[in-house]
């Protein structure tokens, strides 16, 4: 070692290390995150035993409730929030439930197919690119009804997420 040099001195131009803030999340951010939905008889969705989720805000992957929440949060956040009934997912909506033959089913999917009180079932929307669900609430020979209202639509929510990443 040169004798002009003491030990921990630089040689060049020393970098700063400049102490980093975490990103937070604003409208439009790219999350990874677990997270939990909650209402009065338990999880609905819980990621916190699996693999992370990833989400766009704005996208309607949440809802706007939930993403409200969201913003302004620092990664590495921890948080539950608790959303009064209806907030997340509206109110219950009487004309969310809906009577379907049982032979348009039939030509949907499985004709031999037994509908079940409580099985969720899954509809291909009418542009063919996505579904959506509704859960069986009555039967008779000739159709079945269907409830297409969120699980939690009109009811408390305990939302509770963890940010592992914002971009």
């Amino acid at each position: 070692m040169p004798a002009s040099l003491k030990w921990g001195e630089f040689i060049g131009t020393p970098t700063l290390s400049l102490p980093t803030s975490a990103a937070v999340v604003s409208a439009g951010s790219f999350l990874t995150l677990h997270y939990r939905l909650a209402g009065p008889a338990g999880d609905i969705i819980n990621t916190f035993a699996d693999k992370p989720a990833t989400l766009s805000l704005g996208t309607g992957e949440l809802s706007p409730a939930m993403e409200q929440r969201l913003i302004g949060l620092a990664e590495g956040t921890h948080a539950t929030f608790e959303l009064p009934a209806g907030e997340a997912f509206g109110e219950r909506n009487a004309e969310m439930q809906q009577w379907v033959a049982k032979t348009l089913l039939a030509r949907m999917g499985d004709p031999d197919e037994k509908y079940a009180v409580g099985d969720v079932v899954q509809f291909p929307t009418p542009d063919g690119t996505g579904s959506y669900a509704g859960a069986v609430i009555e039967s008779n020979d000739t159709a079945v009804r269907f409830d297409f209202n969120h699980p939690l639509a009109g009811q408390p929510v305990t939302f509770e997420v963890q940010l592992i990443g914002v971009l």
